[in-house]
């Protein structure tokens, strides 16, 4: 799917968080690294009009994220750095199901999309499990399932290894790595984009590279270490 900033640019108050960005992204996985503040969240959340340009446009597979707003953000999924917040009812199934209730589908249908979205991601037997319950990994899966199971062409993950261990951060990485789906990824876990397609490098609100994952890494380092 094709994602197009046409001088997309953000001002708050006096202050430009994004500067006017021209870019076309079409990738399947594709990185935003920068320090924070660097405008990387800004341009994300632009993506599904968490965000609106002060100036420019943003289009989601042809869609105006601000003419055609809602048919622009169900094509997106965003899950954001701390996902256990975006989790809306207590019961993983029951959190599920919530996104495809609130599009007016059959309950057959729900339940059947619930259940294969709980096998994709290999998360059934916590289906019933009180979601504050879960592990890091755990967590991470099921806002993964709950964003999924709508059927977004691309998925945005906002730090989605932040704060797990060795092993859930080696789950996450190869769910990720699996997905069908589009994938745009912010992150400070630099490892995590080494099999990227395209990697994109953010300063001070600006887009400071745009390359493959080992030379927008070193950019970012050298920019890191002023």
């Amino acid at each position: 799917m094709d994602i197009v900033f046409s001088a997309a640019t953000v001002r708050y108050g006096g202050r430009i968080a994004l500067h006017p960005l021209d870019l076309s992204l079409t990738e399947r996985r594709i990185g935003v690294v920068g320090l924070n503040g660097s405008g990387k969240t800004t341009m994300a959340r632009l993506i599904n009009g968490l965000v609106k340009p002060t100036e420019g446009t943003v289009t989601v597979g042809g869609l105006d994220t601000v003419k055609d707003e809602a048919a622009a953000r169900g094509r997106t999924g965003f899950i954001f750095q701390n996902p256990q917040h975006q989790m809306i009812l207590p019961i993983l199934a029951e959190d599920i199901a919530f996104g495809l209730k609130n599009r007016g589908l059959a309950k057959a249908e729900i339940a059947e999309r619930t259940d294969a979205v709980l096998a994709r991601f290999g998360i059934a037997h916590l289906a019933r499990r009180r979601v504050h319950e879960f592990s890091g990994g755990e967590t991470q899966l099921g806002a993964i399932a709950s964003v999924l199971v709508t059927g977004p062409d691309l998925l945005i993950l906002d730090e989605p290894t932040n704060q797990l261990d060795l092993k859930n951060r080696t789950l996450i990485e190869r769910t990720i790595a699996d997905l069908p789906e589009q994938v745009l990824v912010i992150t400070h876990d630099l490892a995590l984009l080494e099999s990227f397609d395209r990697v994109l490098v953010f300063s001070e609100g600006r887009l400071a590279a745009d390359a493959p994952p080992d030379e927008a890494i070193r950019t970012y380092r050298k920019i890191a270490a002023c």
